[in-house]
């Protein structure tokens, strides 16, 4: 426990400014340490030398903790609080807060409902933490508790239901902010309904085109975050020329944006227009991140363009030394595999660096069955048997048991059919497999290639 040294208290007028300058200088200097470490050091420090904590010092080292990272640590300032009777401080109760809903929600929760006093920054806290945890029940729980809200609580409520995926909810509470409440959104909360609006297609397109109605409405800057979502919706909502036209707009692009037209350009079958965008993107001097990979390949798929996906592939690791991750695998076995070149889809999957999944699998299998190849489709059975999951992948197991099926393999379709029945496979009737040429709103450049399978 740390010591302090509470008797000290000046008598002077000079004594008093000497004093208080002295907090400040060691609150100054806690804020502007260089590192979290640096900052505990300079508490540490602090009251080795009998200084006493005052909420400034309390409240950067809280802040600094944040970023510590360190439950042990933060249950040691947290005793220091009660100590020093600073938990009655509401400010630096709700940097305590925050503190823990970074770290363990948990003890975020009950600190919470042990607060002698709340403002709408603590409720706000809560409602993210709460959101942070996946649990959103509980975040509007704490919504309609709070006494009084501001804009930032709507704001925290509308985002907790977007990031996790209910955004009809979502939207109509941002409805009734506006028209009930009478509330006009900061950028943050447009910024969440634009990202939300993306995820609903034609559904979103209507209510995004009215919050970019807001922003040009109430001549707000459009700054490159803003301008960002803008283009990521109307160009995952199939509005390439409005995405276009925002992004003509924006006075300084980035590799988000860049990435965001690429990405949308590509998942609705413009292949050729994201490729050109990619070479300009190059020619800018912006250098592309993985999603932008992700978006290339993807044009690729979609056109069939294997020299051009060969090439893409090699300049990830050669050129900007990225790392290819699942997707983009995914994407070269699903080029090579549409183009019938299985023995280097095959060559993609048994040298990749990662554990392939089984939207792979199920690409791989496809493409087997597309061009009777089953020599290279029973190679890799086994590790796709043992891969999948009977409530989610069963049409993997109707894909394997039609390629037996259709090589005359009666013992082994026989075999998959039972495996199915004793681990109560989901299989419904008709075709086993669907191609999904085109993505629809719900695709992203996470997949590059959806297979449905019935």
């Amino acid at each position: 426990m740390l010591v302090i040294n509470r008797q000290l208290k000046p008598t002077t007028k000079y004594q008093n400014c000497h004093f208080i300058k002295h907090l400040n200088t060691w609150a100054l200097a806690i804020k502007d340490a260089s590192s979290s470490n640096k900052a505990m050091q300079l508490f540490s420090q602090m009251h080795r030398q009998s200084v006493p904590s005052d909420s400034f010092s309390i409240l950067h080292i809280l802040k600094s903790c944040t970023h510590f990272n360190n439950l042990t640590v933060i249950h040691h300032l947290h005793s220091h609080i009660l100590k020093l009777g600073f938990i009655s401080h509401v400010y630096v109760a709700t940097s305590l807060l925050n503190t823990y809903v970074v770290t363990s929600f948990g003890f975020a929760r009950k600190l919470f409902d042990e607060l002698p006093e709340r403002n709408a920054v603590t409720w706000n806290t809560m409602i993210k933490g709460c959101s942070k945890s996946g649990n959103v029940c509980e975040a509007r729980d704490v919504f309609e508790r709070m006494p009084l809200r501001n804009v930032a609580s709507w704001s925290a409520m509308i985002a907790a239901y977007l990031n996790a995926g209910d955004y009809d909810p979502g939207l109509k509470l941002f409805r009734e902010m506006i028209s009930n409440e009478g509330l006009s959104p900061d950028q943050m909360t447009i910024g969440a309904v634009l990202s939300g609006c993306s995820h609903l297609g034609s559904v979103g397109l209507l209510m995004g085109k009215s919050a970019h109605g807001f922003i040009v409405k109430n001549e707000w800057e459009l700054n490159a975050q803003i301008a960002t979502i803008l283009v990521d919706m109307y160009a995952k909502c199939g509005f390439l020329k409005y995405a276009l036209m925002v992004f003509k707009l924006m006075e300084e692009r980035n590799v988000i944006s860049w990435t965001a037209l690429i990405c949308g350009s590509a998942h609705r079958g413009y292949s050729e227009d994201a490729l050109s965008l990619f070479e300009m993107m190059q020619a800018t001097g912006v250098k592309p991140n993985e999603m932008t990979f992700t978006g290339v390949l993807t044009a690729c798929v979609h056109t069939g363009l294997v020299d051009e996906g060969r090439k893409y592939f090699k300049m990830m690791d050669e050129e900007y030394d990225l790392e290819p991750r699942i997707q983009h695998y995914g994407c070269m076995v699903d080029l090579f595999g549409k183009a019938g070149f299985l023995e280097e889809a095959y060559e993609v999957i048994r040298t990749m660096r990662l554990e392939p999944n089984v939207i792979i699998w199920g690409s791989f299998l496809a493409a087997c069955k597309e061009h009777k190849q089953f020599d290279m489709a029973e190679r890799v059975i086994k590790q796709a048997l043992r891969m999948v999951k009977p409530e989610n992948d069963g049409g993997v197991f109707t894909l394997i048991c039609d390629l037996y099926t259709m090589n005359e393999k009666w013992k082994d379709a026989e075999r998959v059919r039972k495996l199915m029945l004793n681990q109560n496979v989901r299989k419904a009737r008709g075709s086993s497999v669907i191609a999904l040429p085109e993505p629809d709103h719900h695709s992203n450049c996470h997949h590059p290639r959806r297979i449905c399978y019935a």
